[in-house]
């Protein structure tokens, strides 16, 4: 495959403000990839497809999520979102056999990635844990990780779990220190009611969150970039906005200014329909779940593609009258990608806390 100028001027244009830059440097790895590319045609099918059908949003799914209760119900959902999205990466297994992964068993209902991340953490709080509370965050441990996370017998235990464990006690130890009796609420407050204000709060406190990539143009003349994806920043301000949706405890405004979420499910439904195109050599070591080092070439252009390819549907739907954020693309997608046929192309590999 040869660079193809897939995102074009008029693209940027329409996409409008850019306050995390994200777009802006997802475009320059886009238009400068060897690897992977975007085919307009399928988006295009998409988004006529999605706009005839008059497809929605999936809506926040209160039935997986805890829901705080009693006189500190706001913090304490608040709270549990941001240890949600702390944790929310790397739910596969790095084994021969792929059906070996972690799985949790909830009032006899078998689960496994990201519904067994929600579904856990729900149940532990519901247990009593508080996993809200910024003291309890600090003191986490792996035995605290392994114990809340608990595989189903014969399944894998949760994967990267020192990781886990050391970002929830990022979230304590970073979020105490400003002695407020309500936290995580005043933190939210904080940012005046803007979603990309929030996203740079999160990204300048919790290092954790700090998902960004260098970028070498196959050009020796250009220099190189910074490219920011902002994945579990972005989710965790989505996730907020959608547990409080039509409530008017939490005003997050600006949504639209949020990117889609590079992950590893998304990019995968979208070259199952057609619109993420990868070179022979990336396709063969995605087909043999050989691993893809995290900051590599392969592993910025699809996660760049991703972003793109759903800003790209969003446009297209804008054209037809049907009003969706890329965020909301981003989650019609992946919901899509929990149905997606067992004998398609497997999703890239790639050992990171980014997602």
């Amino acid at each position: 495959m040869t660079p193809h100028p897939t995102v074009d001027g008029e693209a940027v244009r329409r996409a409008g403000p850019d306050p995390l830059g994200i777009l802006l440097s997802c475009a320059a790895v886009v238009n400068d990839s060897i690897h992977v590319t975007i085919d307009r045609e399928a988006v295009d099918r998409l988004a006529i497809d999605l706009a005839f059908r008059h497809v929605t949003p999936p809506a926040w799914d209160e039935t997986i999520h805890y829901q705080g209760t009693g006189p500190n119900a706001t913090e304490r959902t608040i709270g549990w979102i941001f240890a949600l999205d702390a944790l929310n990466f790397c739910f596969w297994i790095q084994d021969p056999d792929p059906s070996y992964r972690w799985r949790i068993q909830s009032h006899g209902v078998v689960h496994d990635g990201y519904m067994a991340l929600a579904i856990a953490l729900r149940d532990a709080a519901r247990a009593g844990l508080p996993i809200w509370d910024p003291a309890w965050q600090a003191a986490v441990d792996e035995d605290t990780i392994a114990t809340i996370f608990h595989p189903l017998p014969g399944s894998a235990p949760i994967p990267l779990a020192r990781a886990r464990a050391a970002h929830l006690r990022e979230l304590g130890e970073r979020i105490a220190p400003l002695g407020l009796d309500h936290p995580y609420t005043t933190f939210v407050a904080r940012a005046g009611g803007s979603a990309p204000e929030l996203v740079e709060a999160i990204v300048d406190t919790f290092p954790s969150f700090r998902d960004a990539a260098v970028w070498l143009p196959t050009s020796d003349l250009s220099p190189s970039i910074e490219v920011r994806l902002l994945k579990r920043a972005q989710i965790l301000v989505s996730d907020l906005a959608g547990a409080f949706a039509g409530t008017g405890e939490v005003r997050l405004e600006e949504r639209d200014q949020l990117t889609a979420f590079a992950d590893y499910k998304v990019p995968q439904v979208l070259r199952q329909l057609g619109i993420l195109r990868y070179g022979d050599e990336l396709a063969a070591t995605i087909r043999a779940r050989d691993l893809i080092e995290a900051g590599s070439r392969e592993e910025i252009e699809i996660r760049a593609a991703t972003i793109w390819a759903c800003e790209l549907i969003r446009q297209h739907l804008g054209n037809l009258n049907t009003w969706f954020t890329a965020s909301d693309v981003d989650w019609l997608l992946w919901n899509l990608g929990q149905s997606l046929r067992p004998t398609g192309e497997p999703y890239h590999r790639t050992v990171t806390i980014s997602y």
